[in-house]
């Protein structure tokens, strides 16, 4: 039993790059409530964090970036190349990831909780778990994402996998092996395999309400939807390569999309994912007929319901500059904005690797505290 009463805890992990992300947002669509524990140790290791100084005391002054911030590239190639620093920086980062492992965990209202961990046996939190669930992959597989998504050469991606431990050691404790070396399909099946035959409480979904036939209605979508999504972005936005069931898919393996309908047909859509307690929507889009400020107030107004959720602290939009100039956004508290000018790394960050060219900014602060801010 976990060390949280009420809460059914999934323990995920798998070396670098074997997809754990990718099945973290999967049971995210399937309604648990998903931690990266990284991402909680990027925040404990920003400035005014708890690990800021331990970890400049550990690796020098000269990790800092010009904005007095630790570079996480450049710590990561010191950590990575000395087995022995690496430990050094975990036991640094162990104790303050579980503290707000604990919160995070307190604080959710779902039911079932995945808790993403590289080093999930290393730190402990594995033994405070109800199941463990191992993402793997093939060596090849792994080297082919760290080079074409992390933009690492072939000689660093290797030397990434092979100061980790054996992936072996992890296989032989899990309770579920999810296999991700073929398509997002093919994982997503395996997902949601183990998930239905897992001891686990299923989160209830209310039911639906009925509607007066003209009268639009939110859902959520799922990646069953797949065909669905890529028919109506197909139609709306009208994308010079016309987008597939794998597209949306794979999409799936990052975001979440809310669905508006009428009368059964899709006239509305955003999609959004909540990464580092940061809400991130790059794709807010409306067929012609649909009334624009009303769709965006019921979109937005579902988007923040699920970033209450996963407990996020600001939203950051990249709209239409057209679309961006509706009156719902700055009615539902929306304002345009720059990067620079959010004020918090965590979100300059974020708003720097969601950031999508040719559209506007526009913010929200969601809460007035800081989740982690007790860390």
């Amino acid at each position: 039993m976990s060390r949280w009463p009420g809460k059914y805890v999934i323990g995920l992990t798998g070396n670098i790059a074997t997809g754990k992300s990718v099945v973290r947002k999967m049971l995210e669509h399937l309604g648990a409530f998903g931690i990266d524990a990284d991402e909680v140790a990027h925040r404990a290791m920003s400035r005014g964090g708890p690990a800021y100084e331990e970890v400049i005391r550990l690796f020098g002054e000269w990790i800092l970036d010009s904005s007095g911030e630790i570079n996480r590239k450049a710590l990561g190639r010191l950590a990575f190349a000395d087995a022995k620093l690496l430990d050094q920086l975990e036991t640094i980062m162990h104790p303050m990831v579980s503290q707000a492992v604990d919160l995070l965990i307190q604080r959710s209202h779902s039911p079932v909780v995945v808790l993403e961990a590289i080093k999930l046996f290393e730190s402990g939190l594995a033994d405070s778990c109800d199941t463990i669930w191992v993402v793997d992959c093939t060596p090849d597989v792994q080297i082919d994402r760290l080079v074409r998504k992390r933009g690492l050469s072939e000689t660093t991606a290797r030397q990434r996998i092979a100061v980790q431990p054996a992936q072996k050691g992890k296989l032989a404790r899990a309770k579920v092996v999810i296999q991700n070396s073929k398509s997002f399909e093919d994982t997503w099946d395996q997902v949601q395999t183990a998930w239905a035959s897992g001891p686990q409480p299923q989160p209830v979904e209310a039911a639906p309400v009925p509607v007066a036939r003209g009268e639009p209605v939110i859902r959520r979508g799922r990646p069953n939807d797949a065909d669905l999504i890529a028919s109506f972005l197909n139609r709306t936005t009208k994308p010079a390569k016309p987008l597939t069931r794998a597209d949306i898919m794979a999409a799936f393996g990052q975001k979440a999309y809310t669905l508006l309908e009428q009368d059964g047909d899709v006239i509305g859509a955003i999609g959004w994912r909540v990464d580092n307690l940061v809400t991130r929507a790059d794709e807010i889009v409306l067929t012609k007929d649909a009334p624009v400020d009303k769709s965006l107030r019921m979109l937005i107004a579902a988007m923040e319901i699920g970033s209450a959720e996963l407990q996020s602290e600001a939203a950051l939009i990249f709209s239409d500059p057209g679309l961006a100039k509706a009156g719902a956004w700055r009615a539902a508290g929306y304002e345009p904005t720059i990067i620079n000018n959010l004020g918090v790394k965590a979100w300059e960050e974020a708003a720097e690797e969601s950031e999508v060219a040719g559209t506007t900014l526009l913010f929200k602060r969601l809460r007035e505290d800081r989740v982690l801010r007790p860390i």
